[in-house]
């Protein structure tokens, strides 16, 4: 059986800049494999809430399973990974270059606290889905008041 790596993490780090982005993703539409560095794109995301639980969706069509990382924190969920890509011929150049390849990465809040010991992961058909289990609130608790 095969196994996605999931690491538990209290906070994420390196938020990409929404500049930077915005940036490549203009010259890389003049030229479809430019990038300013390390090349990254994003997979599209869908996230939905039961009452018991959050549900991410990720489109990552041809990333390998065993390119797929996720870091769960208390509040956030980090998607990342790599795709290959590139002409599948020596001699082929590109016409046109719409699917992206390279690193990708998703950082993502989530509303509520949920249970890291549950979290369930598994890709079929190019869609990654992510269920967390939402942690129960702390009940109320109650104080009586003393009186003088």
């Amino acid at each position: 059986m095969d196994y996605i790596k999931i690491r538990f993490v209290e906070n994420p780090e390196g938020v990409e800049s929404e500049f930077h982005r915005t940036v490549e993703e203009m010259l890389r539409a003049a030229q479809p494999r430019f990038t300013l560095s390390r090349q990254r794109w994003r997979p599209q995301i869908d996230i939905y809430e039961t009452r018991e639980e959050i549900v991410i969706l990720a489109e990552i069509a041809g990333v390998p399973r065993e390119e797929i990382n996720l870091e769960i924190g208390p509040r956030t969920v980090k998607i990342s990974g790599a795709r290959e890509g590139g002409p599948r011929e020596e001699d082929a150049r590109y016409r046109l270059a719409e699917i992206p390849c390279g690193h990708f990465e998703r950082n993502l809040t989530l509303p509520v606290p949920i249970d890291m010991e549950t979290v369930r992961a598994v890709c079929r058909d190019g869609i990654l889905e992510i269920r967390l289990a939402k942690r129960p609130l702390d009940r109320v608790h109650k104080i009586s008041i003393q009186g003088s």
